[in-house]
């Protein structure tokens, strides 16, 4: 009962206006196959009633994406999972970056979900799944779905497969832990105004290849300049490389 929770990266971000406090966008996410976590369902040595979540952690248990996720599905009042949890415990080998725009906390939200579904026979479809995940975060919806690559919308809801190459994507996180919130925050007090919804809309009919070739990290990203405003050090990086999320981890494709 091992799974691998892996890690994606933005080919494309475009802000498309707020919704509330959150914002509307459109993007590319692209699932990146050579860096992922592994999330294991083992046997406790004692049974007791507690979530037993065990990994390498920078938030408490509370605060964590999958207990959020074990959560959810406990207020389901599904027999099976109660029973099984008491038996089990959950181990995370991480190896995704936290605060890094990868979306591993999302990665491990969706794939506990995926894997207790498949386990404990809940007989969730991938579209319950989906929105029981968005509660958790915006982009746990995409990881649920399990797409190779997807244009996601909305507030990161709506997820379409996008059918291309897969490409080897190489990661870089620099030392530098990006605030997501700090980010947005940054783009709605200083480049709202500047949101370019006909662009938007042509990246998502072309190739990741394409988009790559074509443009540089601060036409296909607009989180990018706010997070510099943010972390003026990020610029040393970005040379030929790309900006994934609200970062801090750039990429570019390995041809080799």
């Amino acid at each position: 009962m091992t799974i691998r929770s892996y890690a994606k990266v933005n080919i494309f971000l475009k802000m498309l206006g707020t919704r509330g406090s959150y914002h509307e966008l459109t993007s590319r996410f692209m699932r990146v196959e050579s860096l992922f976590d592994t999330i294991s369902f083992v046997e406790k040595e004692n049974t007791n009633n507690d979530f037993e979540l065990c990994g390498e952690f920078s938030c408490s248990k509370e605060k964590n994406s999958i207990y959020k996720a074990f959560l959810l599905l406990k207020e389901e009042n599904h027999p099976a999972l109660e029973s099984f949890f008491h038996s089990h415990k959950v181990v995370v080998e991480k190896n995704i970056p936290e605060f890094a725009g990868l979306g591993g906390g999302s990665s491990n939200a969706a794939t506990f979900l995926r894997l207790s579904n498949e386990t404990l026979n809940l007989a969730h479809t991938k579209e319950q799944l989906a929105t029981l995940g968005a509660k958790i975060g915006a982009d746990v919806p995409f990881f649920v779905y399990d797409y190779p690559s997807a244009n996601v919308s909305g507030i990161g809801e709506i997820v379409e497969p996008f059918e291309e190459q897969t490409m080897h994507i190489e990661t870089f996180t620099p030392d530098i832990l990006c605030d997501t919130g700090k980010v947005y925050t940054q783009f709605r007090e200083s480049y709202l105004y500047n949101i370019d919804i006909k662009s938007a809309n042509r990246l998502k009919t072309q190739s990741s290849k394409e988009l790559l070739e074509e443009n540089d990290a601060h036409f296909l990203n607009d989180l990018f300049a706010p997070a510099l405003d943010i972390y003026p050090a990020l610029g040393s990086y970005h040379d030929s490389n790309f900006f994934s999320g609200s970062g801090s981890t750039f990429f570019k494709v390995n041809h080799g």
